[in-house]
């Protein structure tokens, strides 16, 4: 198969999002709808906060999730999958259908 350069950037940003388990997680979870950061967590078994941001951010400069601040006391943050975010479903659902095919005990 011939790439291009930009062939071969567009799989390049693919790989950085897709080859993160936490980004795959994220997306998974979000695919059921918008949700809180700390039911985020909590879901996740309460991996370490700073890794979950770190993860959010990817997705969000990759416009894979939104982040939406409400004014309120506290405050309340919510991230939902994009339309992009929504598109990559299928294809994890194939790639977690894939890894229970090839599951080795």
């Amino acid at each position: 198969m011939k790439c291009e350069k930009n062939c071969e950037s567009s799989f390049n940003t693919a790989i950085e999002i897709i080859g993160s388990k936490w980004n795959l997680f994220i997306i998974f979870r979000l695919s059921e709808g918008a949700l809180r950061f700390t039911e985020l967590q909590k879901s996740m078994n309460d991996v370490n906060s700073k890794t979950i941001t770190k993860h959010l951010r990817v997705l969000e400069k990759y416009k894979i999730i939104t982040r939406t601040v409400y004014p309120e006391v506290p405050p309340r943050v919510e991230y939902k999958l994009t339309a992009a975010g929504k598109a990559f479903i299928p294809i994890l659902i194939t790639i977690k259908e894939w890894g229970a095919m090839i599951h080795v005990e």
